[in-house]
């Protein structure tokens, strides 16, 4: 009479009190992992690279350059190797005898062009015509090779522009630039990049480039007239004309000169880690990879740093600070980006990967050779 065992058991709580809430929220902090920040990192060390670089070296003089084309293969391996986003590295694929015709290619057209001007003069002039022709075929298929052989989990990056795109944009744009005395020159880069970056991909997925024209005006004025600015000071500040005139009168002047071109070389090397950075920003803040964005905070001061240090130690070593110096910028520049995630990297991946997998044995033959010129 008292049997309850019909009666729900109280202790147990009811499907939806369990399940639900949990649910929810594994599946909000889910959402918010796939959406953090992945920051780019490079793990490499000068010590390290030095003994690679020592022994691509020597080995390139000892055969008279032939083994350059394995020690390009061993350098581009060991940077992919160590940077790595999302607990994830890349890799590189390049085949050194496949870079090698590439390197012979382009040892026999300029020594072509160089015996052509030197048997006549018009010769000379129609070779180098024939060759500024040829330089959009010639980065066009360099870009074809160099993304073709970038893997990241696997998966194959790729270049999809037309010859017409790379003409248009390599070598048309470049001489507008050049035409209208620099002037359309921030245009010209514009066109470059967006080329490049809307007509690249990660499997089926494409990138896609955004930065506007007026952002590459303000870059170029940035740079170009924040030099045009700084050198005018500094020779005002040392006499302008009046010390080119009293250059002869006595070992003062001659010091005085020679400072003026001290401080401008300074400022040309301050100058220019302003330029790149604002380049790097101004690219990457505006590249993106399906819905995924990226972000770069390069900044002047660091760049600056590390660029004249670099520089001092490589002249004070004799070169053989080179790879450190290579490490070290190349650290600052990739930790410097930031992958900003739309959503989970994995469905991504998984999206993309048969896609990439069919494309890279449809351009095998195609892609047999890297051009380094």
């Amino acid at each position: 009479m008292n049997d309850h065992s019909d009666l729900p058991d109280a202790t147990v709580p009811p499907p939806s009190a369990s399940n639900e809430p949990g649910t929810f929220a594994t599946a909000l902090r889910d959402s918010a992992d796939h959406r953090a920040p992945q920051a780019f990192s490079f793990s490499g060390r000068g010590s390290e690279y030095f003994r690679i670089w020592i022994v691509n070296l020597l080995l390139s003089v000892v055969t008279l350059g032939i083994y350059s084309a394995w020690a390009k293969v061993r350098r581009l391996r060991y940077f992919y190797d160590n940077t790595s986003v999302a607990g994830a590295s890349f890799d590189y694929h390049g085949n050194p005898v496949a870079i090698l015709k590439g390197r012979i290619l382009a040892v026999v057209l300029l020594v072509a062009y160089q015996l052509a001007g030197y048997i006549n003069i018009l010769l000379g002039l129609i070779a180098a015509l024939i060759l500024m022709l040829a330089s959009p075929w010639l980065i066009w298929r360099s870009l074809q090779f160099k993304l073709y052989n970038t893997s990241y989990r696997g998966i194959r990056f790729g270049f999809r522009g037309s010859f017409g795109g790379a003409f248009k944009n390599f070598l048309l744009w470049p001489m507008i630039g050049v035409f209208s005395v620099g002037l359309l020159m921030p245009m010209a880069a514009q066109r470059f990049k967006r080329f490049q970056h809307n007509e690249t991909r990660f499997g089926s997925t494409h990138f896609s480039f955004h930065g506007s024209v007026g952002a590459f005006y303000l870059a170029y004025l940035a740079g170009i007239g924040g030099w045009i600015a700084g050198s005018a000071l500094i020779v005002i500040s040392f006499g302008g004309m009046a010390l080119f005139r009293a250059i002869e009168s006595g070992a003062g002047s001659i010091l005085a000169f020679a400072l003026m071109l001290l401080a401008l070389y300074v400022w040309s090397f301050l100058i220019i880690p302003l330029w790149l950075t604002l380049l790097q920003n101004l690219v990457w803040n505006n590249t993106r990879l399906g819905e995924h964005r990226f972000q770069s905070r390069m900044r002047w001061g660091r760049t600056a740093f590390i660029l004249l240090t670099n520089v001092l130690g490589i002249a004070v070593t004799l070169g053989l600070f080179t790879p450190f110096a290579q490490v070290r910028m190349m650290r600052y520049r990739i930790e410097s980006l930031t992958l900003l995630p739309a959503g989970s990297l994995d469905d991504f991946i998984a999206s993309s990967e048969s896609p990439g997998s069919a494309t890279g044995e449809g351009l095998g033959d195609l892609l047999d050779f890297d051009l380094s010129m």
